[in-house]
């Protein structure tokens, strides 16, 4: 099971990192048209899609990522205590 744990912990990780990678890629637009850039969203649009239709932005400044990145945290603390306490 500590592996389990171990991959989870891993996916998780990986995958905040390509949101925060994506967020920043925002900054300089010709980011996007790359490979990696297109990558990445095709990753990561999906999740971040219903936080932008929810969330208003204000302004220039959308925070609808870091709402998607505490519920991304939020669902790997609650699937961790789950696994730990099943083990």
């Amino acid at each position: 099971m500590g592996y389990l744990l171990t991959v989870i912990n891993f996916a998780f990780t990986v995958y905040q990192f390509m949101i925060i990678a994506y967020i920043l890629m925002s900054w300089v637009p010709q980011m996007r048209s790359t490979g990696i850039g297109q990558l990445l969203e095709r990753l990561v649009e999906p999740y971040l899609a219903p936080f932008r239709r929810f969330i208003p932005t204000l302004g220039f400044i959308d925070i609808s990522p870091i709402v998607a990145l505490i519920a991304l945290r939020l669902a790997y603390d609650g699937l961790f205590t789950i696994l730990v306490k099943l083990m």
